[in-house]
């Protein structure tokens, strides 16, 4: 049993931990407080909390949301910028387009991430080529390195005018800093593409980060015993190693919400589910996500806080609908969310400190949840914290107790089918043709009605539910990822140049791979193509493009830019981009078997009265999701608890257990 392996998602109001025996023979799971202001502590609160020692861990990949936070948050450290002259204000010139089109009170965009004050400028230049116009002397590197440093500012990013298709200025600038400030982030090492404000903004958040997340890894290393390993979750869907996080810790910036769609991935292939939705719904966000043929969607580009990203993620779109969102009332309407209360007070019923009504709150009145039960071995519930902070707001509205609790849970749900239909239809994608795979703390509760409003009628509730981004995690296998500029017309096509660009690109990631001691012919590559017709302005994406052949890449882009749009006009298109993913071989894991029984399931708890979003009442029986006979049909109403999570059936639906722990729901769809 030694050499244990664990999964910890650290998120943002409770920490989820999944630990694998080293021989596959056993899991364990459990879920402790986090520590936004300790998250190494959260970090040994979730070995503890699994019965081991740090001693006996082998292993630990974990996903963390403090990067994510930092950037929500605006808790942004001092940066210089270091730009090609006359181009330092890119930063703040941004798109020119407003965030709030209508709402002139509001500020056409977000606050520049550099002040004026820290902006520096070089004498160089680079054609959009590649070749040299102006060359950066010795003389000024030493100029503007003597210039950040009187500044006082340990913190630079530099993003030199075309240094995606040549580096070299960059290159030489970047050992001269690095030499002298603590933390360096260079451009064509983050974002080697052309869009100039989405490769600075990206560079600029990067550097940002360096300093936290070196203290983070620092404490971690100091903590763990020598043989003990640790990676992290990054923002494509795979573990990175600390050494690479430490220089590039944006690619953290999507971490926790990737663990679960990494999960959802594997579980959707043995599961045989071809296309699905995620649904990670936790105390803060709901997290969405497109599996397509097995596969979770990667976007380039990404809005975090208002803040430009350009480097591959997990296409999760993200909303403020969680257990801790915040019901209120906006000239006469109840709004909840995006406002949260977070892990500290935390919703009303948690006995904390909270003192506005919440999505946790109304569950607990609506029966939801189980008023007895301690959640996270921690957190004891209270009926009469959430009657009060939801009495007050019903009070308001002129609505009972009970009918206030219904229409938060109605309009939390309504928000998040809106996310749903924006994963999906959006893109020209018809959702009724995918599956919902639900997890999170609060998931299991909402999934069936906010299937029911968007029209799914299949419902996926995995085993370890709750932690499901641990398991993520624990099941991560290593893999890097990396978009470049090509812009190739498709009638000037030149092989002998893009095979030696995908070829250098792909070694560049092999080479971090086979550093942690995979073989390089064990190595998958995945090449992804962005393509447009001329004169577009954004690319389509095309997977598994037929990059050596561009009459059959053509076809592929027509056909994806008829699905997507409704139609394809067979012009002359050029390729513009080539994402370059690297993975290591998936590791084995050992399935979750359950053993079939032909006893009836047992009670979790006595049958108490559930309140659903149509209105009904009804008592409803509590069964342990531990002792559910396999491949039996239970009509709902039910709910379904296990140890960490809660299940709700509504009437109507039926669930049943497969023989891997994964509990299903058909959801009615008749008026």
């Amino acid at each position: 049993m030694a050499g244990w392996r664990l999964g910890i998602d650290i998120g943002g109001t409770f920490t989820d931990v999944i630990a694998v025996a080293g021989d596959g023979s056993a899991r364990r799971s459990a879920k402790v407080p986090s520590r936004p202001a300790e998250p190494v502590r959260a970090i040994v609160d979730a070995i503890a909390a699994v019965d081991l020692s740090w001693d006996e861990v082998e292993e630990i990949v974990h996903g963390t949301t403090i990067v994510t936070n930092d950037i929500v948050e605006q808790r942004f450290r001092p940066c210089a910028l270091i730009a090609t002259r006359g181009f330092s204000d890119t930063i703040e010139i941004g798109r020119g387009s407003r965030r709030h089109l209508y709402r002139l009170d509001l500020p056409p965009r977000a606050a520049p991430l550099v002040a004026p004050a820290h902006r520096f400028e070089v004498e160089e230049r680079m054609a959009s080529g590649g070749r040299v116009v102006v060359d950066l002397t010795e003389a000024e590197i030493e100029r503007v390195v003597a210039e950040v440093r009187a500044a006082g500012l340990d913190t630079v990013a530099v993003c030199l005018l075309h240094a995606f298709t040549n580096p070299e200025h960059e290159v030489r600038l970047g050992a001269a800093l690095r030499r002298r400030i603590a933390n360096v982030s260079l451009s064509h090492e983050l974002s080697p593409e052309f869009r100039e404000f989405e490769r600075m903004s990206t560079t600029v958040l990067n550097a940002m980060m360096m300093a936290k997340i070196k203290q983070h890894l620092a404490r971690i290393a100091e903590r763990k015993p020598p043989a003990s390993r640790v990676h992290l979750m990054h923002s494509a869907s795979g573990m990175a190693s600390p050494e690479l996080i430490a220089e590039r810790p944006l690619m953290l910036a999507m971490s926790g919400p990737a663990a679960g769609v990494s999960a959802s991935c594997r579980s959707a292939r043995e599961l045989g589910i071809a296309h699905a939705l995620t649904f990670d719904m936790g105390g803060t966000t709901t997290d969405v996500c497109l599996i397509v043929d097995g596969k979770a969607q990667i976007a380039a580009n990404r809005d975090l806080g208002g803040q430009r990203i350009r480097m591959p993620m997990v296409a999760v779109d993200s909303i403020g609908a969680g257990g801790g969102s915040i019901a209120r009332l906006v000239s006469g309407a109840l709004v909840v969310g995006p406002q949260s209360a977070g892990a500290s007070p935390g919703p009303a019923c948690y006995g904390q400190g909270g003192e506005r009504p919440t999505v946790a709150d109304a569950d607990l009145l609506l029966g939801y949840l189980n008023p007895d039960r301690t959640l996270g071995k921690s957190v004891k519930l209270s009926s009469a914290r959430a009657a009060e902070v939801v009495g007050r707001l019903a009070a308001d509205m002129g609505f009972t107790l009970v009918d206030a609790a219904v229409g938060i849970a109605r309009v939390v749900s309504a928000n998040m089918a809106r996310a749903l239909r924006r994963a999906t239809v959006e893109r020209g994608l018809d959702i009724r043709q995918f599956d919902m795979i639900a997890f999170g703390g609060a998931g299991p509760m909402h999934a069936a009605e906010v299937a029911r409003l968007c029209g799914i009628g299949r419902l996926v509730i995995p085993a370890f539910s709750s932690g499901f981004s641990a398991l993520g995690c624990v099941d991560a296998t290593m893999s890097y990822a990396r978009q470049l500029t090509v812009n190739m017309k498709s009638l000037a096509w030149d092989q002998t140049r893009l095979d030696g660009l995908l070829a250098g690109q792909t070694e560049a990631l092999a080479a971090s791979l086979t550093a942690a001691g995979h073989g390089r012919e064990t190595l998958a590559v995945v090449h992804t193509a962005g393509i447009r017709y001329s004169g577009q302005s954004y690319e389509t994406p095309i997977t598994a493009a037929a990059l050596h052949d561009p009459q059959v890449l053509g076809q592929q882009f027509d056909e994806a830019h008829r699905a997507l749009y409704g139609y394809a006009t067979g012009e002359p298109w050029e390729l513009v981009s080539v994402r370059t993913e690297v993975s290591a071989p998936e590791r084995p894991s050992e399935p979750h078997v359950i053993v079939g029984t032909d006893a009836p399931p047992a009670a979790a708890a006595p049958p108490r009265i559930v309140t659903f979003e149509d209105g009904t009442s009804a008592s409803v029986t509590v069964l342990d999701r531990d002792t559910l006979p396999v491949h039996v049909r239970m009509p709902g109403p039910l709910v379904i608890e296990d140890e960490w999570s809660t299940v709700i059936v509504p009437p109507r639906d039926t669930a049943w257990m497969d023989g891997r722990g994964n509990l299903h729901i058909a959801v009615s769809l008749a008026r």
